[in-house]
């Protein structure tokens, strides 16, 4: 008898059900009712993955799979204790994200969205659509990842801004690309960019991280953009500094809760560019997190370690027929 693969998505493309097909079963559709006795489970932001989840599954559990990067609906520590591996797909997402984050950089920044409401019948006039030149100006960034060091790039060589990087968990010493430096001091990000861009995961430590202070820090007439985390920031407080004209706008992918709230004052913004959570939903990006993570699965079918194994202590748990 096949091992079963829950996947906690209707629709998975054919990258994962494809490479499977001869290892598993592959159960598609998210309907908890087929997930006891599952090998593995793909989990999604919807599927919050607790203990109790952990144990609906069953003892066949071996691993728990992410496609993209974020694994905080994901409990760790539960897994571990029941040697269930996590893994998740780091490298899939980075161009995908980074370009989109650059892209609602330049939409505000250009006044994208209401010189097309103005087109299509809105009576803007000519000067709510004066934009911002980023020739020059200096891009605040909080968080060197993966997907940072790529907004970072593309910021600094492409379109010639000046880039100011936090983040505790690198050397601030170490050279950077041309345009690009690095401050111990997370205030200096805010207070000197003309656009500030967040790329934190979201951990208990960095759940609003960025609130009011840190937001009226900023220059009056700059710009946020977040493609992180929708709790990295405290969203109240970007409302309020919207409101009074503070921030000259905002570009977000990512909201708390999500989706918003159909009341959230953003939506009746026009200086603010919002997608839903889309950021590395392009070809590229979906055929790298799925295949990256049907690679994994098959990984751990087989018996080895996953390529990123996001709990390393509980290895090699019930894999092999162990029960962690």
């Amino acid at each position: 008898m096949k091992p079963r693969v829950w996947i906690g998505v209707k629709s998975p493309p054919a990258e994962i059900a494809g490479p499977l097909s001869g290892l598993a079963e592959v159960v598609t559709g998210g309907d908890q009712g087929n997930l006891p006795g599952s090998t593995v489970a793909v989990c999604g932001g919807a599927n919050a993955a607790d203990g109790a989840f952990m144990d609906l599954v069953g003892p066949q559990l071996q691993l728990l799979a992410m496609p993209g990067i974020g694994l905080n609906h994901i409990d760790l520590a539960a897994a571990s204790k029941r040697g269930i591996l996590v893994c998740n797909n780091p490298d899939a997402p980075t161009e995908s994200t980074a370009e989109h984050t650059v892209a609602l950089l330049l939409a505000v920044a250009k006044r994208v969205m209401v010189g097309d409401m103005q087109l299509r019948g809105a009576d803007i006039p000519r000067a709510r659509m004066t934009g911002t030149e980023v020739l020059g100006r200096t891009l605040g960034v909080l968080g060197y990842g993966r997907i940072g060091r790529r907004v970072s790039e593309i910021c600094a060589l492409g379109l010639g801004m000046t880039v100011l990087v936090y983040d505790p968990f690198i050397d601030p010493g170490q050279p950077g690309a041309p345009g690009i430096s690095f401050t111990e001091d997370m205030d200096a990000v805010f207070a000197r960019g003309d656009f500030v861009t967040l790329h934190t995961p979201l951990t208990t430590e960095t759940r609003h991280l960025v609130g009011e202070r840190q937001l009226r820090l900023m220059k009056r007439g700059s710009y946020l953009i977040n493609a992180s985390r929708g709790p990295v920031l405290d969203e109240a407080a970007l409302i309020r500094v919207l409101q009074d004209g503070h921030l000259a706008g905002a570009g977000l992918d990512v909201f708390d809760p999500e989706p918003p709230e159909p009341d959230n004052p953003l939506l009746k913004m026009s200086n603010v560019v919002l997608t839903p959570h889309i950021a590395s939903r392009t070809d590229a990006g979906v055929r790298a997190m799925w295949g990256g993570v049907a690679y994994q699965i098959g990984q751990v079918l087989r018996g080895e370690r996953p390529t990123h194994l996001a709990n390393p202590e509980a290895w090699p748990g019930r894999v092999g027929g162990g029960q962690g």
